[in-house]
């Protein structure tokens, strides 16, 4: 996936009077579009920043390995997979999961979301095979890194995204700072898991040989 430099202000601008009320717009523009706004009557809030909630340690084999941490969900680095698992209530159909997530450390996927799709699950993989792959695993049987519904894109340590999951009838969907990602219709697919995240099951996050850090998780009930 291409990124493209935004253009440069024109510099003329910076030798130009500015008026108190617009240094202060300027100022307070950066903090604004950081800003997450409230979530709506219809969210759920999943993780309140405070406490593990219901979220347990998947026990994946590597214990200790799971903080709450200035307000984010931390999920450390393993030889392998660790994460967490909601046990809580949850959809299986018509929902939208969104949160901001960073890597910390390593190189391979900081997001693999585990979610229902009707009587099946599926993982969405953010930042795979060596870092770059985002995509479905597993759909008609092929991983992410096989089927055509993948894509790359490289992201960056202690940088965060805001990732976007929605499942209905029709589709499943994934965003990525806004950008949509994956658009699979549910008729006519075969959707699993890889046998190894079986602990995330039915609802979990999990990360390989990374560390992870969590935010904003909420989940939002759709209309059939």
């Amino acid at each position: 996936m291409l990124f493209i430099r935004p253009s440069l202000m024109n510099l003329s601008l910076a030798f130009r009077p500015v008026s108190g009320v617009l240094l202060t717009l300027m100022l307070l523009l950066p903090l604004a579009a950081a800003a997450q706004p409230p979530p709506s009557d219809s969210t759920i809030i999943l993780f309140d920043g405070a406490t593990l909630g219901q979220w347990k340690d998947s026990e994946y084999g590597f214990p200790n390995l799971i903080e709450v941490r200035d307000s984010t969900l931390v999920i450390g680095m393993a030889d392998g997979l660790s994460g967490v698992t909601w046990t809580g209530d949850y959809p299986r159909m018509n929902y939208e999961i969104s949160l901001e997530a960073q890597r910390q450390l390593g190189g391979d996927f900081f997001v693999g979301l585990t979610f229902p799709i009707a009587d099946a699950h599926a993982t969405l993989i953010v930042g795979g095979w060596a870092g770059v792959v985002v995509g479905l695993s597993s759909i008609d049987g092929l991983d992410a890194s096989e089927n055509d519904w993948s894509t790359l894109q490289r992201f960056e340590n202690d940088r965060w995204y805001h990732i976007r999951l929605r499942v209905t009838s029709d589709a499943v969907r994934a965003w990525i700072d806004g950008e949509q990602v994956l658009d699979i219709p549910t008729t006519g697919h075969r959707f699993s898991i890889r046998p190894d995240v079986t602990p995330s099951l039915p609802l979990g996050f999990a990360t390989w040989r990374t560390t992870a850090a969590l935010r904003h998780i909420h989940l939002r009930h759709l209309p059939d």
